[in-house]
């Protein structure tokens, strides 16, 4: 069985991340469109953030299945049929929701199983998270921590992918 390809896509807040994220996974011409979202409507941004990327998807041209998963990202695994195109949406917002539970290492490792399980099953999958290294660290611990471990996350994806871009302004950088 052929692996399927692994694509890392980050960038700032609305640098375009998730539409360029959309067009690369429909070139690629999977059985099915799968959008693993992680965001959880808490406050009316977010409420708006979630509704314009739902109507985005329904003015194109392939059909999407979104599966909602804010934590316990190997729950998908099991949803996903061989052949299937994956978009998981994000990276950054998962982390978020997962700190607020704790055992984090536990949840990493469980991260990597599945990336690897998916890959297995999947055509391709696209990951999309925010850069939000580019800031010097914080004063608040927590916000160190999270800013560690999503470092760490960061470098473990992009070493395993295939392709790696960074948005800015709408435009892509293929880094790898």
């Amino acid at each position: 069985m052929v692996r399927g390809k692994l694509v890392f896509i980050t960038g700032g807040v609305r640098s375009g991340k998730s539409n360029f994220a959309e067009h690369y996974l429909m070139n690629e011409q999977a059985k099915r469109n799968v959008y693993v979202a992680s965001g959880v409507a808490v406050d009316d941004e977010m409420n708006e953030r979630i509704k314009r990327h739902r109507d985005d998807r329904e003015n194109y041209p392939v059909e999407w299945v979104t599966i909602e998963q804010p934590r316990r990202f190997e729950e998908v695994v099991q949803q996903i049929n061989q052949g299937d195109g994956i978009l998981w949406d994000c990276v950054t917002t998962w982390l978020a929701n997962e700190l607020y539970e704790g055992q984090i290492e536990e949840v990493e490792k469980q991260l990597y199983v599945a990336i690897d399980q998916l890959l297995e099953k999947a055509k391709v999958v696209v990951i999309v998270s925010n850069e939000v290294l580019d800031e010097p660290l914080s004063k608040y611990e927590s916000v160190v921590l999270y800013q560690k471990w999503i470092g760490r996350i960061h470098q473990k994806l992009v070493e395993r992918a295939d392709h790696a871009f960074e948005m800015e302004y709408g435009l892509s950088h293929q880094w790898k």
